[in-house]
């Protein structure tokens, strides 16, 4: 579908925006994204044949994630995009050919909107809001990259603290690919932290998951274009009321803003991708 005006975009997606966007200094060296945001649904979809309570669970939205980058935004003065639509409609932090992207099935909740999809209404879902949502954060990272200081990347995420009936330990993850410049002094410095002792307990190295996805946000917004980049991954039931989230987001910024000062941060340099196992730029 060629959306070519915001009004044809509106009308064909409902009046239902994508992307929400925060403004913020476009030399801040740091642009904050949201994947996973938001638990909400074009009104056209309805609950998906989903009870409520499905949406207040992990497999419709990363729980706090939302105020906690907001909240990093503002305090690094750092333009942000964050996601207006569940995962369960279309999963923005998948690439356009996963498998995953829109599920049938999510964490043993069956979602009967997204039985037997035609690949004609793939194919729309990834027009009126997958792809509105990449070309957002594209278009930020173009900006700022316009200025002459080439942003970082941090997106953020938070996860269960129990997966298939078994206790995550970590407090917080740090999810990266093969470019160490931002997540390695960045465990580092968590590493120090009071609270999170004994860091090799507490603080995951590309713990709950692998920071190597191909077609993944960061993949294509900053992997692909050799940006220095991080996905945090903070435990939900740490970040689960606004208070505590925004709370976390001044102690990590507090952390992120001098590891943004260091050497090489702000250059396009190609370290490849595990995912992929070839560098991206030409």
């Amino acid at each position: 579908m060629d959306i070519s005006s915001l009004a044809e975009f509106a009308s064909a997606a409902g009046g239902f925006q994508p992307v929400e966007r925060i403004e913020g200094a476009l030399d801040a060296g740091v642009v904050v994204l949201c994947d996973h945001a938001s638990n909400a649904l074009p009104p056209a979809y309805g609950d998906l044949g989903l009870p409520p309570g499905a949406f207040e669970r992990h497999i419709a939205y990363d729980i706090g994630a939302a105020w906690l980058a907001r909240r990093l935004a503002k305090l690094l003065n750092a333009p942000a995009a964050l996601s207006t639509f569940s995962r369960l409609l279309i999963d923005p932090n998948r690439g356009a050919d996963d498998p995953t992207l829109v599920m049938g099935l999510s964490d043993g909740a069956i979602v009967p909107g997204n039985a037997r999809l035609e690949p004609a209404e793939v194919a729309r879902r990834l027009d009126l809001y997958w792809r509105p949502y990449r070309e957002a954060c594209e278009k930020i990272v173009d900006a700022m990259s316009a200025t002459g200081r080439e942003p970082a990347i941090l997106s953020i995420h938070s996860f269960t603290p129990y997966w298939r009936g078994r206790p995550r330990p970590w407090k917080i993850g740090v999810l990266w690919d093969k470019d160490p410049r931002l997540p390695a002094p960045l465990l580092a410095a968590l590493a120090t932290e009071d609270d999170l002792q004994p860091a090799d307990h507490l603080v995951g190295d590309n713990e709950p998951y692998d920071g190597a996805l191909a077609g993944d946000t960061i993949d294509d917004v900053a992997t692909s274009r050799g940006l220095a980049n991080a996905l945090i991954e903070v435990r939900q039931d740490l970040i689960a009321t606004q208070e505590n989230a925004e709370a976390w987001a001044a102690w990590l910024a507090r952390i992120v803003a001098p590891i943004l000062d260091l050497p090489h941060m702000h250059e396009r340099i190609d370290f490849g991708s595990r995912a992929f196992g070839k560098a991206h730029l030409p």
